[in-house]
Parts: C-alpha cells; sequence; structure tokens
C-alpha cells in the first residue's frame, strides 16, 4: 500500500477544520428538540466521515483513479464541506477573540462577570454563510455539469474580405475527459456544436486531465463533432495533456501517455497544430491559422509554445487566427510583437466554474483575481481574445454561475 504524502496535510487541516465548525451546529441547535438536534448532528458527521473515508482511499491509493463515480463525487464532496466550513470559521474566530477579550476583562474586574458564552448570533452567521455556499455547490454539482451554453458573438476585422464575411467559427475547450461519470449528456453538447453548421471548429486544448485513457470510451461521442466547410477540427494542446501533473514511475511512462495524447486526436480526425501553421481558404480568401503548444505567462504552468517558430515561412493571408490555450499569452506577447494576428482564441480558465454572469452589466469570478482575461470577448486595439468557459470540468464536478460553453464567433467587416 503506497500513501499520497502530500494530501496528509490537508486532510489533517480538514479534520480539524470539521471538529471547529461543529460549534455552529452545537450552538444554533440547542432550543431544538433532542430528536431533531440527535438528526442534524448525525447528518453532520455521515458526510464528514463519507468524506474521511474517501479522503484515506485516496491518500493510500485504495481507491483509484478507475473508480471513477468515487473519486469524482468524492473530490466533490470534499470540496464542498471544505468551502463549506470555511465560510463558516471567521464568524467563530471572531467571536472566540469576544469571548477571549470578556475573560480577560473578567480575571481584572472581579466586580463584573461578563458571560464568555458563545454568542448565538455569531454562530447563527456563521452556519448561514456556510449554508449559502452548500446549497450553491450541491446544486452546481447536480443540475450543471452538462448544461451547456451557446455563446454567440461577432468579431469586426477591419478589411476583411467578402469572402469571409459572415464566416463562423465555431470554439470549444477543455473537455477534460477524465471528470465524465455520465456520458450521454455529452451529446447535447455535441449537437449544439453541430447544429451552428460552422465554418470552421476548433478545439483550444485540456483534453485529458492526466492520462490518455481517460478517453476510452468516449471516442463515439467526440467523432460526432463535425468538421467545419473549411476543413477538419483544428487542435493544440493544453497544459493537463502534457502530463506533468500526475506521479508517473518513469520519464519514458510519461512520454508514452504524452504521444498517446496526441495520438487522441488522430482517432478523432482533428488536425492537432504543435508550434505551426495552416492557411485554410473560403471563398477566395485566405486565413492563416496558428496553433501554439501551452505557454502561460504565469510561473506555474508551462512554456512549450513558440509562436515566432509557429509563424515561419507563413505566406501571405487575409487574416490570421491564433489558436492558444492561456489567455495570458495575449498581453505577453501576442499584441506586443505579433500585431498581425486579428484573433486569438483561448481556454484554460473555466471561469473558475464560479462566478456571477448578468450580460451587458456584471460579470464577477475568483478567477479574475489571477486572469486579466478570463472569459468573454476582449479587444485592444485592432486585435481581439476570445477566453472559452470550458466544455468540461475539472476538480469540483459542477458549475455555479458560470455554465460549460460552446462559442460561435461570427466575422464581418461591417460596423454596425
Amino acid at each position: 500500500m503506497s500513501i499520497n504524502f502530500r494530501f496528509i496535510i490537508p486532510f489533517l487541516v480538514f479534520i480539524l477544520l470539521d471538529v471547529y465548525a461543529f460549534q455552529t451546529f452545537r450552538v444554533v441547535t440547542k432550543p431544538y428538540s433532542p430528536q431533531w438536534r440527535q438528526f442534524l448532528f448525525i447528518t453532520y458527521w455521515s458526510l464528514s466521515a463519507i468524506a474521511y473515508v474517501i479522503g484515506i482511499g485516496m491518500i493510500t491509493n485504495l481507491i483509484s483513479e478507475k473508480q471513477h463515480l468515487i473519486t469524482v463525487y468524492g473530490r466533490t464532496l470534499i470540496m464542498i464541506l471544505f468551502v463549506t466550513k470555511l465560510m463558516s470559521i471567521p464568524f467563530l474566530l471572531i467571536d472566540d477573540i469576544r469571548r477571549l477579550l470578556l475573560a480577560v476583562l473578567n480575571f481584572f474586574m472581579v466586580e463584573k462577570n461578563f458571560d464568555t458564552g458563545r454568542s448565538r448570533f455569531l454562530t447563527t452567521v456563521g452556519l448561514a454563510m456556510g449554508a449559502a455556499p452548500f446549497a450553491l455547490l450541491t446544486y452546481g454539482a447536480l443540475r450543471n455539469p452538462y448544461r451547456y451554453r451557446l455563446r454567440r458573438s461577432k468579431v469586426y476585422i477591419e478589411g476583411l474580405p467578402e469572402g469571409l464575411e459572415g464566416f463562423k467559427i465555431v470554439q470549444i475547450s477543455d473537455i477534460h475527459s477524465g471528470s465524465f461519470v455520465f456520458k450521454e449528456p455529452l451529446l447535447n453538447g455535441v449537437k449544439m456544436i453541430n447544429e451552428e453548421k460552422a465554418d470552421l471548429v476548433v478545439f483550444t486544448g485540456d483534453i485529458v486531465n492526466y492520462k490518455a485513457d481517460e478517453m476510452d470510451g468516449l471516442y463515439e461521442y467526440f467523432n460526432q463533432i463535425k468538421p467545419g466547410s473549411a476543413g477538419p477540427v483544428y487542435s493544440i494542446l493544453g497544459n493537463h495533456d502534457y502530463g506533468n501533473y500526475y506521479r508517473w514511475k518513469s520519464k519514458k511512462e510519461q512520454d508514452d501517455n504524452f504521444q498517446a495524447v496526441k495520438d487522441i486526436h488522430k482517432k478523432l480526425n482533428w488536425s492537432l497544430l504543435l508550434n505551426e501553421h495552416r492557411v485554410v481558404e473560403h471563398d477566395g480568401a485566405k486565413i492563416g491559422l496558428i496553433g501554439v503548444e501551452n505557454f502561460s505567462a504565469l510561473p506555474q504552468f508551462p512554456k512549450y509554445g513558440d509562436l515566432k517558430k509557429s509563424v515561419e515561412g507563413m505566406p501571405a493571408t487575409d487574416i490570421r487566427i491564433l489558436l492558444s490555450h492561456d489567455p495570458t499569452h495575449w498581453d505577453f506577447e501576442v499584441n506586443k510583437e505579433f500585431q498581425d494576428i486579428q484573433l486569438m482564441l483561448a481556454g484554460h480558465t473555466h471561469g473558475f466554474q464560479f462566478g456571477v454572469e448578468i450580460p451587458g452589466w456584471f460579470k464577477w469570478s475568483p478567477s479574475q483575481m489571477v486572469f486579466k482575461q478570463w472569459a468573454g470577448l476582449y479587444q485592444k486595439g485592432k486585435q481581439y481574445l476570445y477566453v472559452n468557459r470550458g466544455f468540461g470540468f475539472l476538480g469540483y464536478a459542477g458549475r455555479v454561475g458560470i455554465l460549460p460553453e460552446i462559442t460561435s464567433l461570427t466575422l464581418t467587416g461591417k460596423v454596425e
């Protein structure tokens, strides 16, 4: 039995949070009947016990990735409970500071006797602050993982030739095949892609979480994606496709997996671009389509992309479109050194799978604390970036406010 030591400390922290957060339950339920209180206590610790068992199973590798349902939803349960209790704790800490100050006053002021018991108000607020994310995250896991949303945008390109007026690009990104427990709902997304009748279909990276065999059993679904009228489905790699986040037995095993990941694209009849370009022709016009390997401006993500190499020997075209998984690539060099690239398509952020979007008015997600461009269409001068919110999910098997996305972009040279 091997032990995954990197999870031990987080697991111990989770247990401490659990015991501490239980104080909210203990105080708030005091007025309840013994039977009702017992039921709530059993529910609280039963959910925690399930999370403990799954956590221990993962730490000791007794639960393997092959036990797919348990690993995917086990991680999700652990994340939901962790966030729930983490949100409750600040109010318990405030209450404990208050109690400590009152205890000090009681020590020095003998004639006074301040109540150092827990504040029912603060613990109730703490419980409510924990209950809200519990409800939201549970709903997001049960309702939203396969609730695909089609997002349409127009991209104005000055001097666009008539042959590309109305040219439609459908983009998907971040499939993360290792996260899918249920397969049939994928067909809803495939149907939405095909119904757009695109001229060009592209995929912008992260076809797996870690391993190529995650796609086993999924080819029959993704093979139903119809290519655009202007050529095959064009694709690139994302940071997860290199296998850097998995503990391999040897370098050779990782290299073999990486080759197998690249072979996935062949099996899907997709044209994988590895720091290279293609010229796509449509109605007498030419598109220079560039695809780079993963490149990020952030230090924690790999830098395999080489944009200079990708455009070497590229003939003159009417427009240039770049496929690059990480949106930080745009500000890092695309809009500084490659201003002849009119449109870049990216993914990677997932919109954090959590946020609030009110079209035309308000857009927020924790993702924006890391990524300047994290979802939707952005413009700088005559260049555009579109960041897809992702087709799949990772870690938390759900989405709250940021639904899985299929992007449909229409090119136009006409000012509305």
